[in-house]
């Protein structure tokens, strides 16, 4: 994956060691709109479309779980990485009725905690490989794993501002 279709994010690698900054900057956003008064954010805008929350513990999760990963490949070489198992989680973990405030605050703590273990990794480190299941099982490096996280940050915002207008 190097382009994604739908919001037009690019996949430059070269980008990998701003990726926790990144992620910080896009997760101020998204968690400002989940603390705001005037934005219902606990409504599917209809079914099957998760609401502004929903995305906000996604988002919050893909951002432990990619905590996660990238400490395993520091400790492992080459391991896989098992799917997050994102519709089951949404349902397992009751993401529509979680508190706004507190996955807003959540959300903001897993970007700076993700942004911290990013930049702990050495020279070498970044180019260690792992094996993802997204978006087809392939062997990607460290750096890709970054950028596609802020990939996520992104794109998720982008599914978030298309609700609000």
């Amino acid at each position: 994956m190097d382009w994604c279709k739908e919001c037009g994010f690019e996949y430059d690698l070269s980008e990998a060691r701003k990726a926790g900054q990144a992620i910080v900057g896009g997760v101020v956003e998204f968690a400002a709109i989940l603390r705001a008064r005037d934005v219902e954010v606990t409504t599917r805008p209809q079914p099957g479309t998760w609401s502004p929350l929903e995305y906000g513990c996604h988002l919050r999760d893909v951002l432990l779980v990619q905590r996660e990963r990238v400490l395993l490949a520091r400790r492992v070489v080459r391991p896989p990485f098992s799917p997050m198992g994102r519709e089951e989680r949404a349902d397992h973990d009751g993401y529509a009725e979680q508190d706004p405030d507190d996955v807003a605050r959540q959300l903001t703590d897993a970007a700076q905690m993700f942004a911290h273990v990013l930049s702990r990794l050495g020279r070498e480190e970044w180019d260690r490989s792992v094996m993802y299941h997204y978006p087809q099982r392939a062997e990607r490096s460290l750096q890709w794993v970054a950028v596609h996280t802020v990939h996520e940050v992104r794109h998720h915002l982008l599914d978030l501002r298309r609700q609000l207008v």
